[in-house]
């Protein structure tokens, strides 16, 4: 191969790029991102950049410098909008075209969407960097704060704004926060940490729709209850970027298909929150919108594209940082698991709980307890 071309200016793909050079690849590497920003970590935008105790800069993976030396170039501020695996062609928005002999996809996600209210002044989405500082300069201004959506991004936007001082409503249909990440038990013990903190916590409900002319001045539940609103989050989940790849050949589903390599069709890899992979460990398809598994499917992929061959099967690392309270958690925490306490005590706010499925441990969590939870990690390993 002398060229290969990483879509998705992102941690997977600057992960994948960098890697690329470290296992020997000394050819041409093109590393196209559709924003105007060299690649950045994007958990802080909901904690630190959009609490204002970070400026931007500090998110930044590497010095400008860094990429020229590692000989990666760069094509920011242009969308890929179609791919030709035939041609073995990248299609760029601004019409140029990239040829490559190798491929790794790595374009992330994009926000859900409301039906309708986001042409609405003060209605917000948080993906970007972009994103993050716009709604921190309106929370700066503003006394009343709705946040739709309770997983991850919408809990710790909740939390940081509550403690910029703003009034603060959680919404969501779900019957508790975060519980397709935790499970109902952990959910309940997420909600009451964030009403012990003042925030109004409105679970089991929806949102029919948001009121406004111009601005948004409130959001209409679907129990008929009317919320005032300042501001409005809207982080209700986010949709594979996989548009610019239909008619090109690699399947996509919810994601890139790739099989337990990364391999999505010859010459093309994902990685990162697009690629959904048969994990060989869980024997299952998943798809991880977390950080860590950014950087080592991003790995992963690169190695396999000059041809390791191996197949990629990760314990999964996430975590959430809520106010004072840190959660993290290795594996699959499934809906359908058993969960039970095995150190500590929820009711002391520090604990480890293990998920099963059929007797197989499939999941470990801690609350506030970080060494515990690498110990856990060993039990889970041996079970895998």
């Amino acid at each position: 191969m002398d060229r290969i071309v990483v879509i998705g200016a992102s941690a997977a793909g600057l992960t994948a790029a960098e890697t690329l050079r470290r296992e020997g690849f000394d050819q041409r590497i093109t590393l196209v991102g559709d924003e105007p920003h060299l690649p950045y970590d994007r958990p802080p935008l909901s904690k630190q950049v959009l609490s204002g105790t970070w400026e931007t800069d500090k998110i930044a993976l590497r010095k400008d410098a860094d990429y020229e030396q590692a000989g990666i170039g760069m094509r920011l501020g242009t969308k890929a909008v179609g791919l030709d695996t035939d041609a073995r062609l990248v299609h760029l928005a601004d019409g140029d075209r990239i040829g490559y002999d190798g491929l790794i996809i790595a374009t992330g996600v994009r926000p859900r969407l409301l039906p309708d209210g986001h042409d609405l002044a003060g209605v917000h989405v948080m993906r970007t960097v972009d994103d993050a500082v716009a709604l921190r300069a309106e929370l700066a201004t503003s006394s009343r704060l709705v946040v739709i959506g309770a997983g991850f991004l919408g809990c710790e936007a909740a939390a940081s704004a509550r403690r910029l001082g703003l009034s603060v409503t959680l919404v969501d249909p779900l019957p508790q926060p975060m519980v397709r990440q935790f499970g109902a038990e952990v959910g309940g013990l997420v909600a009451r940490l964030h009403q012990a903190e003042g925030v109004d916590v409105r679970t089991g409900v929806g949102v029919e729709r948001l009121v406004g002319t111009d601005r948004v001045s409130s959001v209409q539940l679907s129990d008929g209850t009317q919320i005032d609103a300042d501001v409005v989050l809207v982080a209700i989940g986010a949709i594979p970027a996989t548009d610019w790849l239909a008619d090109s050949g690699v399947p996509i589903g919810n994601g890139v298909l790739c099989d337990a390599r990364c391999q999505a069709a010859p010459g093309v890899y994902a990685a990162g929150d697009i690629a959904s992979w048969h994990h060989e460990g869980f024997d299952e398809r998943m798809r991880v919108e977390h950080r860590m598994n950014a950087t080592e499917q991003g790995m992963a992929a690169a190695r396999n594209l000059l041809g390791a061959d191996t197949p990629f099967a990760p314990i999964p690392y996430f975590w959430t940082d809520q106010y004072d309270t840190k959660i993290a958690a290795f594996g699959h925490l499934a809906g359908d698991a058993d969960v039970s306490v095995e150190q500590g005590d929820p009711a002391e706010g520090r604990f480890v709980a293990h998920y099963r499925r059929s007797g197989r441990l499939i999941g470990v969590l801690a609350w506030n307890m970080p060494k515990e939870l690498r110990k856990a990690r060993g039990l889970l390993a041996e079970s895998l």
